[in-house]
């Protein structure tokens, strides 16, 4: 008999789980209680490495049923996605996402949504490598300046060099700058290059 399991995953206690499990209610799937796993887990830590879904594969097997009320339960990198629901499937489990219209993930049709959002999320890096890309070459002629604008005026900077040369430690300074040791280290150590 086939048994339906529900994972849901949020990256932080505040977060509402219970959203989630309204709405795989309202699409009509029963699903009993000690069946519903919840994770408090960041979206970018790989299946593989999340205790409570680990324990979920263990109890499942052939013929059952996961559902996720979104694609992000499972995770935010299409690559991980896609390998945990191949896992799935060659369990022999099928997996539901009700945010893509309660399409079964391991059908023909979730594989080719899985092959769309696979090619998006391609896309966007090819679109993000290009235009990083553009920008190095703006940098290198000229006509662009790759950095962040600076957290310190001039004068603040030129006062942290001269406390700096006058022995201060870099914790004392960030403190009272109100910036952090890392930003006092980075002057001490364009200081020292520049001597």
């Amino acid at each position: 008999m086939s048994r339906i399991f529900v994972y849901s995953r949020v990256s932080t206690i505040e977060q509402e789980s219970l959203n989630q499990l309204d709405e795989i209610k309202a699409a009509g799937f029963n699903v009993e209680p000690h069946r519903v796993v919840i994770e408090i887990v960041s979206g970018s830590m790989t299946m593989t490495r999340r205790s409570r879904f680990s324990s979920l594969l263990d109890k499942m097997k052939q013929g059952d049923t996961l559902i996720v009320a979104t694609l992000d339960s499972l995770g935010r990198d299409a690559t991980d996605v896609g390998i945990t629901v191949a896992k799935l499937k060659q369990e022999g489990i099928r997996v539901y996402c009700l945010a893509l219209g309660c399409v079964n993930l391991t059908s023909s049709a979730g594989r080719l949504t899985m092959s769309v959002i696979d090619a998006v999320a391609q896309l966007e890096r090819n679109l993000l490598i290009e235009k990083t890309q553009s920008g190095l070459v703006q940098t290198k002629t000229g006509e662009k300046i790759l950095s962040r604008p600076p957290t310190l005026s001039h004068d603040q900077q030129k006062i942290i060099r001269q406390r700096l040369a006058g022995g201060e430690s870099a914790s004392v300074i960030a403190r009272d700058m109100k910036t952090s040791r890392q930003i006092i280290m980075l002057l001490d150590m364009f200081r020292s290059r520049s001597r």
